[in-house]
């Protein structure tokens, strides 16, 4: 799909949801896995986005072969294997913190 990329950076903005991007993108996904893995699906593809596309402008093509990719990440996966928040990063070292450095 060729689109005008201010058009395109103005439709975008007004997508919320994983549920939109996936729409828009017209990328067939499933509700349940959505339901359960939308922020770390969003978080994913916002990472993927910052690493390979850095000042460059949008680009429909490209944008949705990284939100596919996402989405596809969490497809045979989990928020947990995947990691994508610090919370499930630390959950595999140690995360232990003392009282006394909290007060520091």
């Amino acid at each position: 799909m060729n689109r005008d990329t201010d058009h395109f950076a103005d439709e975008l903005a007004d997508l919320v949801s994983a549920e939109d991007f996936l729409d828009y993108f017209e990328i067939p996904f499933d509700a349940r896995i959505v339901q359960v893995n939308r922020l770390h699906i969003l978080q994913r593809y916002h990472d993927y986005l910052a690493k390979q596309e850095a000042g460059k402008a949008p680009d429909y093509a490209a944008w949705r072969g990284w939100l596919l990719r996402a989405y596809e990440d969490f497809v045979g996966s989990s928020a947990q294997q995947e990691k994508v928040f610090a919370v499930f990063q630390k959950a595999e070292g140690s995360s232990f913190q003392s009282l006394s450095s909290l007060t520091e």
